[in-house]
């Protein structure tokens, strides 16, 4: 068994086929996590989530490329990730009504990203507010006791701090998991210091191109010295497809490519890599 921690079937990619791709993965025994980036995708999380008894769960979250109108080109890394972000703010209460569902297992994923900006509104201002945006998830997951799921894009040093001082204040009675972590063991180990997870995705599969060898080398080392039982799997999809479907839409029935990878790094079986994840996921969405 293997669950697939964050995908995104409930984007548009996924409108007509959302049912066959879940399918797909429930009869090869794969779990799902629909993760929320912003209210409408959230909502559908939650609403897909319902259709099934088992084996697909939800998370709400407003993702920080959703703060602003903006262009976000990803093509140099996926292919398949260009698309206008539209401006949405965060609406407590509504967050709050679907988290409180019974399909809803975590805040996520929000977090800090600072790559894509407008060119008419300063860096400094994008900061402060996903920063703001940031704390008031964190605020939701306390008080709802829920864990969270972050996204960070060479954030850390913003990111760590932040969480290091909402543990120190007694508010963030659960942990969360750093998804779609591609840095390398010494941002993994502060994060780890603090009681967080960290999550792989089909990245850590790829054939590195010349100038991401090296990135690619922090991940895979990342991978080799994080305890197995602090690591979760994930696809990301319909992005990042892992090798051998590179450049193709994604789905969680590859999540598989993603564990056997980790196994492969840390010379187990993939049945103890997938054992050992799911085990961590279970305890971690409380499923």
């Amino acid at each position: 068994m293997l669950i697939d921690t964050h995908s995104h079937l409930n984007f548009s990619a996924f409108k007509d086929s959302y049912k066959t791709v879940i399918k797909r993965a429930l009869d090869k025994n794969i779990w799902l996590i629909n993760v929320g980036s912003q209210s409408t995708t959230s909502e559908r999380a939650v609403k897909i989530a319902n259709e099934y008894d088992e084996g697909v769960y939800a998370t709400v979250g407003l993702h920080p490329t959703h703060l602003f109108e903006m262009d976000v080109d990803e093509s140099e890394i996926d292919s398949s990730v260009k698309f206008k972000s539209r401006k949405e703010d965060w609406d407590k209460e509504f967050y709050k009504k679907l988290a409180r569902d019974k399909k809803g297992g975590a805040i996520g994923e929000v977090g800090l990203d600072y790559h894509f900006a407008p060119k008419d509104i300063g860096l400094d201002i994008i900061k402060k507010r996903q920063q703001e945006i940031f704390c008031q998830a964190l605020d939701l997951a306390n008080e709802l006791n829920l864990p969270v799921i972050i996204h960070s894009r060479d954030t850390h040093n913003d990111i760590i701090p932040i969480l290091k001082s909402y543990l120190d204040a007694g508010r963030l009675k659960r942990r969360g998991v750093l998804h779609c972590f591609t840095a390398g063991f010494d941002e993994a180990r502060k994060y780890l210091d603090l009681g967080f997870l960290i999550s792989f995705t089909g990245i850590i599969t790829f054939t590195p191109r010349p100038k991401q060898i090296e990135s690619q080398e922090k991940i895979l080392n990342a991978i080799k010295n994080i305890p197995l039982e602090k690591i979760m799997v994930e696809t990301d999809a319909p992005y990042l497809s892992p090798e051998p479907f590179r450049g193709q839409q994604n789905e969680p029935l590859y999540v598989e490519y993603v564990a056997r990878k980790i196994a492969k790094i840390k010379n187990i079986s993939f049945e103890e890599a997938a054992e050992t994840t799911t085990k961590t996921a279970k305890n971690f969405f409380q499923i």
